[in-house]
């Protein structure tokens, strides 16, 4: 067997993995890359890989950095099935359909530019039509069947804890009378996730691809997570503020709906019954159509849902309902919340802040200092929410430059993924622990760092994949090997393009002097706001100094 590291390979986006096994080739995940400018150019490149030579696909979730490139996989000739479990299917249908309509509309005003320069227009990655006849490849299935794909190849979808219908697939090849068992964890789900179960636990692997997104930290735990939300809310909303959080639409809002409806359950002093009211008498928004439609399909799956929550619905407790909540469908009424002086919560989409209505939430709201931006989910390095979240003082939205006076927030613990813990008992609940490792889905740091660990507590061998690296899986032999990488092209032009580069970085310098001076020579900045300049600053000559030295 052969495995290729395709995507989400020391970074968290892009998953997608090449396994050549029993004389057929197929992809375990087609995700999108999800970031900065120089990312996002990755989905617009080549396959590695022929189309229409894809035997079968695995999917492992609906998210985007998952999913999202599923069409552009139709569009260019594949046709045969793609395995997931029923409600990734349901929200898939949702989600790829209104990414084609995202890359409809960015492709719309990037010709606009390019129109005015002069140059050929360019094609949307798919539209919103294609992504919706690409759906006709999904086969749905349910959890825990094992399914006979060639009498060779078996796979088993189990509940994975991350989001609805998220899988941990077992993936079972027989070559040469000898029968190899693979883990592919997709994203696994934090214990502590609302309307929820815990992942399943796998008892036996040969080797085991496993995400490791927070390898290097810990969770604030559930109770802890909840009080701080309320707090923040109840105080932004006593200041006349108000609380928008960029969440993204399928599972964390609805995450944060079951959270509010239940923070009434939690204590019963008074102080935290004069928090509760104001956060009930507060109008809570979502303004997001795909997670209006997301929320009907988690009402449409609840035999998904913790057992604690299925109770609860028999009783006639919805979680996903509560007084106070109102769905925005339509521009007009987004555009309303903003021109409201009324203290509420909105939750938009999307989670990064990168696209979407939450945007013009955020240009309304983060130049105000009685306003809360809170944060629920993990920030991509290059994203806008990422630059928020890490102290910017100002931001770039619709080619306007904001002021970032509002309170910022980040509870890590509303996470839809396992934090080092939470990982190292996955590894740990093994009872016939795999041969080998691989980490994914994380940034250097947490990889390095969750490696260390496993390596250290398990002694088990690590490999931590780089961007299309071929292994060489022998079962027999219980031998991995590297063998091949693949070396990307480099494009026609790219000496002009760092010419250009360096042009731009003398500016972005200039203008870093300047606000850093600004800030250094301000009486009320605090040591720690120093300190964390400094450590910036000290980064960044490491970096330059890097590309000296190479």
């Amino acid at each position: 067997m052969k495995i290729t590291f395709l995507g989400a390979t020391r970074t968290v986006t892009g998953s997608n993995y090449l396994v050549e096994a029993c004389g057929k080739r197929f992809l375990v995940d087609c995700g999108m890359w999800q970031g900065n400018a120089e990312i996002e150019k990755n989905n617009d490149k080549d396959f590695e890989f022929d189309p229409k030579s894809i035997d079968f696909m695995l999917l492992t979730h609906a998210h985007i950095d998952h999913s999202g490139r599923i069409p552009k996989l139709y569009k260019e000739g594949f046709r045969n099935k793609v395995y997931a479990h029923k409600a990734t299917c349901d929200l898939c249908a949702l989600m790829l359909p209104d990414s084609g309509h995202i890359q409809e509309m960015e492709a719309g005003w990037k010709n606009k530019k390019r129109m005015r320069k002069g140059e050929d227009p360019i094609e949307p990655m798919y539209t919103a039509e294609l992504a919706a006849r690409s759906l006709e490849i999904f086969e749905p299935v349910q959890y825990d069947q094992i399914i006979e794909i060639t009498p060779d190849i078996h796979v088993r979808f189990n509940d994975a804890g991350h989001m609805l219908g998220s899988s941990i697939i077992e993936l079972w090849t027989n070559e040469n009378g000898k029968e190899t068992k693979t883990v592919f964890t997709g994203d696994l789900g934090n214990n502590d996730i609302p309307l929820l179960g815990p992942p399943t636990m796998i008892e036996d692997a040969d080797y085991l691809i496993m995400e490791s997104t927070y390898g290097s930290r810990l969770h604030v735990r559930n109770k802890e997570k909840a009080q701080m939300f309320l707090d923040i809310v109840s105080e932004t909303l006593d200041n006349g503020g108000t609380v928008v959080i960029p969440s993204f639409a399928v599972g964390r809002t609805q995450e944060i709906l079951y959270e509010i409806n239940k923070l009434k359950q939690e204590h019963d002093d008074e102080e935290f019954k004069r928090k509760y009211k104001t956060l009930m008498k507060a109008a809570v928004y979502v303004d997001s159509p795909l997670a209006i439609s997301a929320t009907e399909v988690f009402k449409e799956n609840t035999n998904l849902f913790d057992k604690e929550v299925q109770e609860e619905l028999i009783k006639g407790d919805n979680p996903l309902e509560f007084p106070g909540l109102k769905f925005t469908q339509t521009v007009d009424e987004s555009k309303a919340l903003n021109e409201s002086t009324e203290p509420s919560i909105i939750i938009s989409a999307s989670g990064m802040c990168d696209v979407g209505r939450i945007k013009h939430h955020l240009k309304h709201h983060l130049w105000n200092p009685k306003s809360t931006i809170l944060f629920v989910g993990y920030q991509a390095p290059g994203t806008l929410g990422y630059n928020i979240v890490n102290g910017a003082k100002t931001v770039k939205i619709f080619g306007e430059e904001i002021a970032v006076n509002a309170r910022v927030e980040y509870i890590e613990g509303y996470s839809g993924h396992a934090d080092q813990e939470g990982l190292m008992n996955f590894v740990y609940s093994f009872i016939s622990k795999p041969k080998h490792i691989f980490l994914v889905h994380g940034e250097p740091e947490s990889q390095d760092v969750l490696a260390q660990k496993i390596i250290t507590e398990t002694h088990l061998p690590v490999s931590m994949p780089e961007f299309g690296e071929t292994y060489d899986i022998d079962g027999a032999e219980d031998k991995v090997e590297m063998t091949h990488k693949i070396i990307p092209t480099v494009p026609n032009g790219l000496k002009t393009e760092v010419l250009g580069r360096l042009e731009k970085l003398k500016d972005e310098i200039k203008d870093m002097d300047t606000y850093v001076r600004q800030d250094v020579n301000d009486a009320n900045l605090r040591d720690e706001d120093i300190f964390r300049i400094n450590e910036k600053i000290k980064d960044l000559e490491k970096q330059i100094l890097n590309v000296i030295e190479g």
